[in-house]
């Protein structure tokens, strides 16, 4: 296989199935999962509270009273342990927060702003910190139970379910803690963030629909009405694709989308274009596109490449001066723009379940995405031969990749590239040394 093919890399055998934007605005969110971990702890509390009852219910009913003194000892041994891990626990939830804020805290400054959502969807971090407030609230619910009456005879309630399940949970809390130990220091080394970012690109490539007879978009014919944005103003996360089939599908248009995920919408700007027909009225379009305050990864093709040239753009300022990075985030560059390279762009189209197109999304162009991947890392990249060298290898892969009529914006920045270090490099071997291709770089 030649070494071009490889900077491709595999995509999933069976295409991901794309989650609601509900469920990715929870994954989005930190509160949710320790809330649900809070809640669920105190349903299977009542439920071991039961069990303990019944309990000893059975075993004075059967009079084994000497079985029920025992088990009271032991309750009542396992209470200090269940005291101490109360006390303590809110000490551990504060050393694995205080982890946290250091680590977004040079995620940020090291990488990118951007990269700091790589935290917040950490399933590891969600469970750590959920699993520490349930502990915790288990241990509040379990010292309730502890009957202060020592007489078998006359005891209500024996909490040994409770007290082995809060040994569990810690047990379950310190696991947790070494595997969250071990993903931050991960996401904090660079080579990890930008595996991630990249990683998230192709499961967002992956969803994109693909034309099953390989066409493009079809004629919509003229506009018929249009759907302005009448909410806050923000940033288009992205939108609820199903419903906006459905909602075209019961109305007998087609919806176009007029500005791309990523783009910051104002109040009364034009958002969906409608053709065939009148337009929905607005209670159907409700919920129908998501605005926030930032991008996500989503639906928006072009997020990864964003945040890998910020991350180049960062390693290459005088401040920081750390070509090997720049080197690594184009080495995803390439490999994201390689999957791309075939792909069809500028616009994809979602049909119904007759196969009828009902909705047309714009994405970014094959054009625009190598400007993105390459222009402001080659304008800064003109002093750092290692990724001057590493431009041209990975626009030289490029270029055996992909068809003919995408090779122009390929060919323009490698002219560029080679301009620039005209220009820059002080001697004619300096120059040639920097136009060298190489995919490491220097070595």
């Amino acid at each position: 296989m030649s070494d071009w093919m490889v900077t491709q890399g595999p995509l999933p055998r069976r295409r991901p199935r794309a989650l609601s934007p509900l469920r990715e605005h929870l994954r989005d969110t930190f509160w949710f999962a320790p809330t649900a971990a809070m809640v669920g702890v105190f349903v299977v509390w009542l439920v071991a509270q039961e069990l303990d009852a019944a309990l000893v219910r059975s075993l004075q009913e059967d009079g084994d009273y000497g079985t029920l003194a025992d088990l009271l000892r032991f309750a009542d041994d396992a209470k200090t342990v269940v005291s101490a891990v109360g006390s303590a626990m809110m000490t551990f939830i504060g050393v694995v927060f205080s982890i946290s804020l250091v680590a977004v805290q040079m995620a940020s400054g090291q990488f990118t702003p951007r990269v700091v959502r790589l935290f917040v969807r950490s399933r590891i971090t969600k469970a750590t910190f959920a699993v520490f407030l349930a502990t915790f609230v288990l241990t509040l619910l379990v010292l309730t139970s502890y009957d202060s009456n020592a007489d078998p005879r006359t005891a209500a309630s024996v909490p040994l379910v409770q007290s082995v399940l809060t040994l569990l949970m810690v047990a379950l809390s310190l696991l947790l803690f070494v595997m969250y130990v071990n993903t931050t220091l991960r996401l904090m080394r660079v080579s990890h963030v930008i595996a991630r970012i990249a990683a998230e690109s192709f499961r967002v490539a992956a969803l994109m629909p693909v034309p099953a007879d390989g066409g493009g978009v079809p004629v919509l014919g003229p506009v018929t009405a249009w759907v302005v944005h009448d909410g806050k103003g923000g940033v288009l996360r992205d939108v609820h694709v199903a419903r906006l089939v459905r909602v075209a599908r019961g109305h007998g248009v087609v919806l176009r989308l007029v500005p791309r995920i990523g783009d910051f919408l104002v109040p009364g700007t034009p958002v969906l274009a409608v053709h065939g027909g009148a337009a929905p009225p607005r209670r159907a379009l409700r919920y129908a596109l998501s605005v926030g305050v930032e991008r996500t990864f989503h639906q928006d093709l072009a997020f990864g490449l964003r945040q890998l040239s910020d991350i180049g753009l960062r390693a290459l300022s005088p401040a920081v001066n750390d070509p090997t990075t720049a080197v690594q985030a184009l080495d995803r560059v390439v490999q994201i723009l390689a999957t791309l390279s075939r792909r069809p762009l500028d616009a994809v189209s979602h049909r119904d379940r007759r196969g009828v197109v009902r909705l047309v999304q714009p994405v970014p162009g094959w054009t625009e995405l190598v400007d993105l991947g390459f222009t402001e890392v080659r304008a800064c990249a003109t002093d750092a031969p290692q990724v001057t060298r590493r431009l041209l290898a990975g626009l030289d892969d490029l270029l055996r990749l992909v068809p003919p009529e995408r090779r122009a914006p390929l060919l323009r920045h490698r002219a560029l590239l080679r301009q620039a270090v005209e220009r820059s490099a002080p001697t004619p071997a300096d120059r040639a040394f920097a136009l060298r291709p190489d995919r490491q770089g220097i070595g």
